[in-house]
């Protein structure tokens, strides 16, 4: 339900005071390759695993791309295409996502093309399709699917991000293992690999991947790791002998590189844009504490939890709005519940979709928040604002916490100006903007 700024709520809403608040800085280590720098690491890489070998001339070689947020994705992977060519093989691109693209070829196929992936800039084919074969069933009894294209290929390349998962913990969460079963799977993989639970995916995925990786198919896994700053950090080439015992170990790097809010907990959290391009449900539960299940904890501790916007690149599937406590008319607008129902019916998990309270603009959505706070007063509000739960080098922090970080309480947490009033255009839309 909306709630209109013309009623009973806006005027409820009206004299409930926004804190002051000020920039701040989060340091986090920030090892990473350049750009520039790609190409060579993904190169170099994959013939000091011995990977190279692998890849024969004359052969057809499919390299997945997921649809995840992934910085530099185009970059590598026209990489790895770039790598299939110098081996005198011919590579062609599959959209390895699940139910994402609201579960057809076209729409996966716009995913990539959010992300610059497209046929021109990569070079080769992209082939789209929900088509998919067969391949066995795991010891769980679990029947395991691979996108059409990519079993009639003579070889597969698993070019993924390794990171923690949103809604479960396992020796493997999203990595190769889960590029293989639910993104390469299409949605009737994904539908399987996840319709025991979450509670019970974390054994699905290592068991299914098994029969995808004893076909074959599977010529070696390329993930890349990042940094807390959203940067390219490494890559590391997996045989595929290898992938179901490094993948756990490689799990635990990314773990220590992940970014957090430093202050560890809160009153109000405001995101200003949530989407499919930063986590698969809008945000990252493991920096802002929102879980969709119980198999999962971690991140900032806070009472209530603001989204504000939706990105382009979500195409309006704005799974995750049923984790705040309140969201924006603007989001409201733009949701495309075709998209976001799918991958409900996908994962069993319906949490994510559920409505929050609609309030019509931003400072109705804060002030929302704030008000159904307990036991806080407004000098003593602790609001944190942050841009999305994939960029948090810089955040906003209320005045509550100023005389803390000046003092050194918070290590890697610097002020960077002095509490300031937020500010509002004429339509209520936050506009205190972030500093370069």
């Amino acid at each position: 339900m909306i709630l209109r700024n013309d009623g009973t709520v806006s005027r409820l809403l009206r004299d409930v005071p926004l804190p002051r608040a000020f920039h701040a800085r989060q340091r986090f280590p920030d090892r990473h390759i350049e750009p520039e720098d790609i190409e060579k690491e993904i190169f170099a890489e994959i013939r000091r695993a011995g990977a190279a070998e692998r890849v024969k001339p004359g052969m057809r070689v499919a390299i997945t791309a997921g649809s995840r947020g992934i910085r530099n994705v185009d970059i590598i992977t026209r990489s790895v295409v770039n790598f299939v060519k110098s081996r005198g093989a011919t590579p062609f691109i599959v959209p390895a996502m699940g139910s994402h693209g609201g579960a057809t070829a076209e729409g996966q196929r716009q995913l990539l093309a959010g992300y610059g992936i497209t046929e021109d800039a990569m070079g080769c084919e992209i082939r789209s399709s929900m088509e998919t074969v067969l391949l066995g069933r795991s010891e769980l009894g679990k029947p395991v699917y691979m996108d059409k294209n990519a079993y009639e290929a003579d070889g597969v390349i698993l070019s993924c991000r390794l990171k923690p998962h949103n809604a479960f913990r396992g020796p493997v969460e999203s990595g190769p293992c889960k590029m293989m079963t639910v993104g390469l799977g299409k949605q009737k993989g994904a539908e399987q690999v996840h319709s025991d639970g979450m509670d019970i995916i974390a054994r699905n995925i290592p068991t299914m991947a098994k029969v995808t990786l004893s076909t074959g198919k599977i010529l070696f896994a390329i993930p890349c790791l990042e940094n807390a700053y959203d940067q390219t950090m490494m890559f590391e080439a997996i045989l595929p002998e290898r992938i179901l015992d490094r993948e756990p170990e490689l799990l635990k790097i990314a773990f220590a590189n992940m970014p957090s809010i430093l202050v560890g907990e809160g009153d109000v959290l405001v995101v200003d844009r949530i989407g499919k391009n930063f986590s698969g449900t809008g945000v990252d539960p493991n920096i802002t504490g929102t879980f969709s299940t119980p198999y999962a904890h971690g991140g900032v501790k806070v009472q209530r939890t603001c989204f504000l916007g939706l990105t382009e690149e979500s195409h309006g599937n704005s799974l995750g709005i049923g984790l705040a406590s309140a969201i924006t008319k603007r989001i409201y607008d733009e949701i495309d519940t075709n998209a976001m129902y799918t991958n409900c019916l996908t994962s069993t998990v319906v949490k994510s979709a559920m409505m929050p309270p609609v309030l019509w603009t931003d400072k109705e959505a804060i002030q929302f928040c704030i008000r159904t706070c307990n036991r806080v007063s407004a000098d003593t509000l602790r609001l944190i604002r942050i841009p999305n739960s994939l960029h948090i080098g810089q955040i906003m922090l209320s005045e509550a916490y100023y005389a803390d970080v000046v003092s050194g309480r918070y290590p890697g947490v610097t002020a960077l100006d002095a509490p300031q009033e937020l500010t509002f255009d004429m339509h209520d839309t936050l506009t205190t903007p972030w500093l370069a």
